[in-house]
């Protein structure tokens, strides 16, 4: 059979769902991309997988744009045939489902999070809700990463009579990011914040609370790490002016895009996500399964993951002062208090997280699926 992964980002393609491609292709399925060519990571997966390009905008809220992505997913669904369709984020669950059904081809939703228009509720807010209503009816199956992110969806009657299933994320690839207890010995103690450079991920709230730590503590002593994408195309995306100011201002030191993120979470004491909402945090996911304890908002998805106190701490959402709070007692807690944490985060991941479970869930769903369709 032929199964299609369906993206809005090369670069996430083969940084999060590589994985599964190859456990999907393993278990006798022929596997192909549809993703925007970005001439790097398009070019990787072409190496083991048939490729197709995606006219996509994923942050436009143009409509004209919207539809030429339906009928582009419309006119390569018509022409390769896949017997299934796994789609993420949110354009892809919408058009794609829509497309897959036109062409009577059974597919997947992923909901990994609901992102910045669902924060600001705004108009944007009411256009998805309706279209994810509509179109919610046509896939097979439907992924959630969090009780959260299902039970609005439930309440609002977005997913009546879909089979749905949650997730544990996207999971992680445990060989990959190894468990090691302490980082190198560094002069100074290294906060880690990862996430694009976006509003909604408290990156404000973060630097904020620098300013205060700053004014509070001996900074020589301590570091703060900022790693993320900044070419950002969001509304909530922070301005290139402002990333440089902070740079200048000596507040953070900026670690730009990574392919071995696990590198700088080695050498990181602990790990920092003040987000106003996520699926589950892969950041967070990858730091406990390398052995290092994590501060979180008190937010949809990142409460999903932190136990207070045990693998890491809980700030309030929006708050710089109470993250001021929650990084200074990180970095006064004694080094066996840290280890404590960095042990229960690695089990947590161990016993609900690991990439292996996501993909045996995805593997039993898609032979599910697909002996369905042929009873039909």
């Amino acid at each position: 059979m032929k199964i299609a992964i369906v993206a809005n980002s090369s670069w996430a393609a083969y940084n999060f769902r590589l994985n599964l491609a190859q456990s999907i292709s393993e278990d006798g399925h022929e596997v192909v991309f549809i993703i925007p060519f970005d001439g790097v990571y398009s070019e990787k997966l072409k190496k083991n997988f048939k490729c197709y390009n995606l006219s996509i905008d994923a942050k436009s809220l143009n409509p004209f744009k919207d539809l030429t992505t339906f009928f582009n997913l419309l006119a390569i669904y018509s022409k390769i045939k896949p017997s299934l369709v796994c789609h993420f984020t949110i354009k892809l669950n919408i058009y794609g489902s829509i497309a897959a059904k036109l062409c009577k081809i059974p597919s997947i939703a992923n909901i990994t999070g609901l992102g910045t228009i669902f924060i600001t509720n705004g108009f944007s807010t009411f256009i998805a809700k309706l279209l994810y209503k509509i179109t919610l009816k046509f896939p097979s199956k439907i992924f959630f990463q969090n009780n959260s992110d299902l039970d609005y969806f439930s309440q609002k009657n977005l997913i009546r009579g879909c089979e749905i299933a949650l997730l544990p994320g996207s999971g992680v690839d445990l060989t990959k990011f190894k468990f090691k207890k302490n980082p190198v010995k560094k002069e100074k103690f290294i906060f880690l914040m990862i996430s694009r450079l976006l509003k909604d991920k408290g990156i404000y709230e973060y630097i904020n609370a620098i300013k205060i730590i700053k004014n509070e503590r001996p900074t020589e002593l301590i570091e703060f790490q900022l790693l993320g994408e900044s070419n950002v195309k969001n509304k909530s995306a922070i301005n290139l002016s402002e990333l440089n100011l902070w740079i200048n201002q000596g507040l953070i030191t900026y670690l730009g895009l990574s392919d071995a993120v696990q590198n700088n979470i080695f050498e990181s004491h602990c790990v920092v996500l003040p987000s106003y909402r996520e699926g589950m945090p892969r950041s967070i996911l990858e730091a406990f399964a390398i052995g290092r304890p994590a501060i979180v908002s008190n937010a949809p998805g990142c409460q999903d993951i932190v136990d207070h106190e045990k693998n890491g701490l809980i700030c309030k959402v929006k708050s710089a002062e109470d993250l001021a709070r929650k990084m200074i007692k990180m970095f006064e807690f004694p080094e066996e208090t840290r280890v404590k944490f960095a042990e229960n985060g690695r089990n947590k991941i161990e016993a609900y997280f690991d990439e292996k479970i996501v993909i045996t869930k995805y593997l039993e769903s898609i032979k599910e699926i697909l002996n369905n369709e042929k009873n039909i």
